[in-house]
């Protein structure tokens, strides 16, 4: 009997494990079997709640860190690295967006570029050749334009890279998956593209959907194969017209060391008229070797894509790779446009029949045998032998970029970016070193060196807490959570960002926006974000609605203005001891000077685009920097009091009104502006 028992109980016991295991299987992603060192930093839970909604989200929501706590931080993080999360009220705020969900072709379909339609109204003699740059009356021109679209049932492309950005405004502010959207952040500068120059512009929103969305926590060699064959890179940096040499005359390149810093903000102009651009950077954007090669993408998959300034390659190296990488074209995707040059070669050879003569088709993306260098190549002591097999040609690519994306140099400079971005502006080597080490063990997976990066003590050292400064983008959209406000119309917010310095697909270089505070922060940018966080408190930015007695309905119980700044501190700062900036702040809400000029600044909804300073000024922590860019001389201050007087008055016996002020000038505080 007992024998039987002991069957039994193994048996029990057998299934309990197997089962336990399957649940594993079925359900795969990271498991937190890891802690978070936060304690050993001598944070408290609440503090390191918080601490992680700074930097793995666009900020916490009222009463968010208490749910992290709930949950357990470990469990949260978990959760955003599977990024799975329904986001029902989301995509019902994207449902509207009808121009997101198009195919490539479908975009220049139905959102033609300007010079298209042009060409077709000159073909269709709706308008003349001659006309279109010397017309003399702009708007009638315009019109019949504007008539021949309404017939063709075009629309404008402006209206779909409106509904582009308007999308990634919305996803910041509400989407459940914050990490999976501040990592497409990251890579989509990482692997920067911009509506600047217009021959990619079409296929932005495609590139960001597709490429970059779907694989920011994946590997990071599959990120960059699907980037390199995108029609959007390859138009930016003119990878589709790098065409090889016959056969017969095949080039012999000469050794070249490249500098440490050449060609790193180099931007690939195509058509476009800045004229800021330095001298060094221009000089790169025409290679000087074999006719039809083209070096621009070659150069930047290796300077800012994958190795770094300092990766070991050379400038033969940089014109072998642009051999490798010759082929690498588009598809036709428009008739009038876009790959219309190799939609006769297609079908001349036939679409059936692509694949069998050496031909290969990823989507959007085609290699052509027929233009791709057979010579032999060597890339960083990598031989590709010389040859006529298609299938090997376009391999070699394939071999090139999974080479560099393995490369030791890359797992570095990977790493140290994503230390800058969640760590501090200047990392310590140990945690680059560590997070590299995990980078090449796990095959780039960015799960894994995120992992490494927040359990490391680095990430919770109280010295590197609120130490780096929110992008005008990124104080933006964490106003809008902080203060749970509801965005019906999220292009005026871009019109603020942009005022702010920071226009959203729009920066021209390949290197992407800066990832350093003193970028951001200069006098006018002071001004300009003191303004926007008083607009925003206030309801004064068209189509964003905050409801000021709403979230503070529990905590606000006095009208004085020291009780205010407290209310809205513990709201929008919540782990910050600001004890004596509160009361400065109180001093300064208490202040007719500033009172007027604010009720002022509130009564407008300023929306027009500001250059970024080249010359930034920083100001230091707690410092209370913006007083000085919002306070007037004496007299003025006191001469404008006197006629505004009424205002004055009935502006600080509101209640509402000190409300938003409090609100505004926390949310433009120097506290506030760090993450």
């Amino acid at each position: 009997m007992k024998k039987i028992l002991k069957i039994c109980c193994f048996f029990t016991l057998l299934t309990g494990s197997l089962y336990l295991l399957s649940s594993f299987l079925i359900n795969p992603g990271p498991v937190s079997i890891y802690k978070f060192p936060y304690k050993r930093a001598g944070l408290t839970e609440r503090q390191a709640a918080e601490h992680l909604l700074s930097r793995f989200s666009y900020g916490a929501t009222p009463g968010q860190v208490d749910s992290v706590m709930k949950i357990g931080l470990e469990n949260w993080f978990n959760q955003q690295l599977n990024a799975d999360l329904p986001d029902d009220s989301l995509n019902k705020r994207l449902s509207v967006y009808d121009g997101l969900k198009l195919s490539n072709a479908e975009v220049c379909s139905q959102y033609p570029p300007g010079f298209v339609i042009r060409s077709m109204a000159i073909k269709d003699s709706v308008i003349s050749k001659d006309s279109v740059n010397k017309a003399v009356d702009k708007k009638a021109f315009n019109l019949q334009l504007r008539a021949y679209m309404d017939k063709k049932g075009f629309k404008s492309d402006q209206d779909l890279y409106k509904q582009f950005i308007n999308q990634k405004i919305l996803r910041a502010a509400y989407t459940r998956n914050q990490l999976q959207e501040v990592m497409t952040d990251f890579w989509f500068n990482h692997f920067n593209v911009s509506f600047f120059k217009g021959e990619c512009a079409q296929f932005i929103p495609a590139y960001e959907r597709d490429v970059i969305r779907p694989n920011v926590l994946g590997k990071f060699s599959q990120l960059l194969l699907a980037s390199a064959q995108s029609p959007a890179m390859l138009y930016y940096l003119d990878n589709f017209t790098s065409v090889g040499p016959p056969a017969t005359n095949l080039p012999k390149p000469k050794a070249k060391p490249v500098a440490a810093n050449e060609g790193a903000d180099m931007m690939m102009m195509g058509g476009n008229n800045d004229t800021t651009v330095p001298n060094k950077v221009k000089t790169l954007t025409k290679p000087a070797n074999v006719n039809g090669l083209n070096e621009n993408y070659a150069r930047e998959v290796m300077e800012l894509h994958t190795l770094g300034v300092e990766g070991g390659y050379t400038q033969q190296d940089v014109t072998q790779a642009a051999r490798v990488l010759t082929g690498w074209t588009v598809y036709p995707i428009s008739d009038n446009a876009y790959g219309s040059a190799m939609k006769g070669l297609v079908a001349k050879i036939g679409e059936n029949n692509l694949a069998q003569k050496g031909y290969v088709r990823e989507g959007d993306f085609l290699f052509t045998p027929n233009r791709h260098d057979q010579g032999e190549k060597v890339v960083l002591g990598h031989r590709f032998p010389a040859g006529s097999d298609p299938a090997a040609a376009y391999q070699e690519g394939v071999t090139l970029l999974d080479m560099l994306a393995h490369q030791p140099a890359t797992a570095k400079f990977i790493s140290r970016k994503l230390a800058v971005r969640f760590v501090s502006d200047a990392p310590v080597q140990s945690l680059i070193d560590r997070m590299a080490k995990s980078f090449t063990d796990h095959d780039g997976d960015m799960k894994q060196v995120l992992i490494t990066l927040v359990t490391s003590r680095e990430f919770w050292d109280k010295k590197t807490l609120f130490s780096k400064t929110k992008s005008p983008f990124e104080l933006a959209i964490s106003s809008v959570r902080g203060l749970n406000a509801d965005v019906k119309d999220p292009y005026p917010l871009f019109s603020w960002i942009s005022r702010m310095g920071q226009k959203i697909y729009y920066y021209q270089a390949p290197t992407g926006f800066p990832d350093r505070g003193k970028y951001w922060i200069n006098t006018g940018s002071l001004l300009n974000r003191m303004d926007f966080s008083l607009a925003l408190a206030s309801g004064q930015v068209s189509g964003v609605k905050v409801n000021l007695n709403k979230i503070t309905a529990k905590q606000q119980t006095q009208e004085n203005a020291e009780a205010i700044i407290n209310t809205y501190s513990k709201l929008l700062l919540p782990e910050k001891k600001l004890d004596q900036t509160n009361k400065k702040l109180a001093d300064l809400l208490n202040d007719p000077s500033f009172l007027v000029k604010a009720n002022n600044i509130v009564r407008q909804d300023k929306t027009v685009s500001t250059a970024v300073s080249e010359k930034p000024e920083v100001g230091a922590s707690g410092d209370m920097m913006f007083m000085s860019a919002t306070s007037d001389s004496k007299s003025k201050v006191a001469e404008t009091v006197e006629k505004q007087k009424n205002n004055y008055e009935m502006f600080r016996t509101k209640r509402t009104a000190m409300q938003a002020l409090a609100a505004g000038i926390i949310i433009g505080s120097p506290e506030f502006q760090q993450r």
